[in-house]
């Protein structure tokens, strides 16, 4: 059984007990979630994709947010002594997939 759900603008294919990480939540660590848009879902009847979503709901927990690695950023105009360089870290909360219901 999986679900395809939507959050942060990017979508996401997820079982039960999975673990992802999506755009940062804004969510304390332990917290429960749950995705309002589930756009496909199969199961032991079959696949059932939505017009534009479906009516199940995915329910996870929150495990933990954090940053991810340094992206270096550089930016460089010739014969103009130019330069720029910027570092970014995208921050991120991991979440693992509790239970998908219908």
């Amino acid at each position: 059984m999986f679900a395809i759900v939507e959050t942060g603008g990017k979508q996401y294919k997820v079982s039960e007990g999975d673990i992802i990480f999506v755009e940062k939540l804004g969510l304390e660590e332990g917290a429960t979630y749950t995705f309002e848009k589930v756009l496909a879902l199969s199961d032991e009847t079959g696949f059932v994709a939505g017009t534009p979503t479906v009516a199940a709901t995915v329910t996870a927990s929150v495990v933990k947010n954090g940053k991810g690695k340094k992206i270096h950023v550089i930016k460089y105009k010739p014969k103009k002594d130019s330069k720029k360089h910027i570092g970014h870290r995208q921050p991120y909360t991991k979440l693992q997939i509790l239970s998908i219901s219908k």
